[in-house]
């Protein structure tokens, strides 16, 4: 059976309720789109009102509030004063490069020349692994600083600590029942910590522990805030919520990408389309990230970490040429397995709550996008993986209402390694676990999403009728919604329905697979783009309901308005 990969999930719209009276009243200073907007996103009050519009945080953010800072600095400046040889040794996604990043150049301000290493994912899997804490214990190495990893990694520390290396472990994942043995434990969400704000990514906690160490010890003309553009790039690529500390140092950070002061960046926009200077939240999800995340999934990620610190524009121009070209391999070889995965899910004669899927074929360092598009294409939590001769190295991807890293959790007993979040996980479990990690798998699946209707959501901030909307309130919209960003996840762009457009003009663009259409709105004519919407050309009816947000759109100099459609369904009737 042949299946088209365009065939989308039916998406439900839940129109937002509209504002109540007294939050309206409270809101009173603001345009009413506006108090509709930052109601949707938990706005109730005037002073948080402020503080979400101009991106700051209510609440404290003294890095010392982080359980074990005060012996991380200060372990950190023994090693820097008595010249200790010092390794960053980080993840290899993006996270984990701009955290390695930002503490290397820190280290390197202060005097040292720490020893980068990232490990490669075919060759040693994500975290610490027993053979690299050997390898840097025999090169010299007397501080390891983990960025992005390590909370699950008992015995590589021990091992670490037996061998005479103290480790400072920084990382924003969940812990294990057992805690590793690092002289300094730098993570939110271990026990007894007392940081409010418990959403910072690896290169969060990189950034507070630089933060940290400066402020117990300043340097002449160094300030953490220089680093802002790597916590920005590296929270966003982790898909971290954007809302409070996370969404002022993103705002923060774009504004010190826009001011061009890295080379690697600037190389790499030029390569990417993005003009720096008028760079968004999602500029960095879709164009710049995806290219820096290349380099680890299909080789190693040295290259990304090369390029973010590249001094001159001849090297770095060099890696982002090799970084873009990957990333069109890394495109094609992900479309390979989901097609794969698609056509195996619909030819199974079961279709248990979830998709798996493992082939020795699958590339291991692409298996996690292409879980993230089967568990968006057909709604289920997705398990895609590498199976080698004794194990499957997987990704997972969930869908809301379940927990996969909870799950996984009550199935330790079966698995090699694991960890992750709430929505995504990676795991290593043995061909021989396999069969009974899927059936405890789906079972808790199966009671989690039991009464659910699995269909995505797409939360719609306001119904507007186009027909009726007076020409100069589109920049006003415009100005409202740039005041959300940067938007992201925990922090929508702003999404609006319009219901009875007339269907004047469809063409396909990008091989078929996106939509570009004439809508007409009375006698008012919108430009539209439908990325992802493809199987619906020859399709559609004469009128449509849609779902969209506002953008502009640039080509050749020209400006121009157009609606980016995320949904369309037939008008009722039609």
């Amino acid at each position: 059976m042949e299946y088209n990969h365009h065939t989308p999930v039916n998406k439900r719209w839940n129109i937002a309720a509209p504002i109540p009276s007294e939050i309206n009243q409270e809101l009173a200073d603001f345009p009413p789109l506006l108090r509709q907007l930052l109601y949707n996103r938990g706005v109730r009050d005037s002073e948080t009102a402020l503080a979400f519009l101009s991106a700051s945080a209510l609440e404290a953010t003294d890095p010392f509030l982080i359980r074990d800072m005060t012996q991380a600095v200060e372990l950190l400046h023994t090693a820097i004063a008595n010249s200790l040889p010092i390794a960053i040794y980080g993840d290899y996604d993006v996270d984990g490069v701009t955290s390695s990043a930002l503490l290397y150049e820190l280290l390197h301000k202060l005097g040292a020349s720490p020893r980068i290493y990232i490990p490669n994912r075919f060759d040693e899997g994500y975290g610490l692994n027993l053979d690299a804490v050997e390898q840097l214990a025999s090169e010299g190495i007397r501080l390891i600083i983990t960025v992005d990893c390590g909370i699950r990694s008992v015995a590589e520390i021990a091992l670490a600590r037996r061998l005479g290396v103290h480790v400072i472990l920084t990382d924003h994942h969940q812990p294990g029942e057992v805690l590793p043995p690092a002289d300094a434990i730098l993570n939110v969400h271990q026990p007894g910590d007392s940081y409010p704000f418990k959403d910072l990514v690896g290169v969060g906690m990189a950034y507070k522990l630089a933060a940290a160490y400066l402020a117990v010890y300043p340097q002449p003309g160094v300030n953490a805030e220089d680093w802002l553009d790597l916590v920005a790039l590296g929270t966003v690529a982790d898909m971290a919520p954007l809302a409070g500390e996370n969404r002022a140092l993103v705002r923060a950070g774009i504004q010190t990408m826009s001011k061009l002061g890295r080379q690697g960046l600037y190389s790499l926009a030029q390569v990417s389309g993005v003009n720096l200077e008028q760079l968004n939240a999602s500029h960095i999800g879709f164009r710049l990230a995806p290219r820096l995340n290349a380099a680890g999934r299909l080789d190693s990620a040295m290259s990304a970490f090369h390029l973010l610190s590249a001094q001159d524009a001849l090297t770095a121009g060099e890696l982002a040429l090799q970084l873009d070209s990957q990333n069109r391999e890394r495109q094609e070889i992900m479309a390979r397995i989901q097609e794969s995965v698609l056509q195996n899910v619909l030819q199974a004669e079961e279709q248990p709550p979830i998709v798996f899927d493992a082939s020795p074929e699958y590339n291991e360092g692409v298996v996690g996008l292409a879980a993230s598009r089967i568990a968006e294409a057909l709604y289920r939590p997705s398990i895609i993986g590498h199976r080698g001769e004794e194990v499957v190295v997987a990704s997972c991807r969930s869908i809301a209402g379940f927990n996969i890293t909870q799950a996984l959790d009550a199935c330790a007993d079966l698995l090699v390694r694991y960890g992750g979040h709430s929505m995504a996980a990676g795991l290593t479990v043995t061909n021989e676990n396999l069969p009974e990690l899927l059936r405890r798998l789906n079972s808790l699946a199966e009671q989690s999403l039991q009464g659910l209707e699995l269909a995505p959501v797409l939360a719609i901030d306001k119904e507007i009728a186009l027909d009726s909307l007076p020409a100069a309130e589109i920049p006003r919209i415009f100005e409202m919604v740039r005041l959300l960003e940067p938007t992201g996840r925990g922090n929508p762009e702003a999404l609006f329905c319009s219901r009875n457009l007339q269907v004047n003009r469809v063409y396909p663009v990008g091989n078929g697979q996106h939509l570009r259409l004439v809508l007409n709105a009375g006698r008012v004519r919108y430009e539209a783009i439908a990325f992802g919407q493809g199987h619906w050309n020859g399709q559609l009816p004469g009128m449509v309901d849609i779902a969209y947000s506002f953008e502009i759109n640039k080509y050749q100099g020209r400006e121009s308005l157009q609606l980016n459609i995320k949904d369309i369904k037939p008008s009722e009737g039609i």
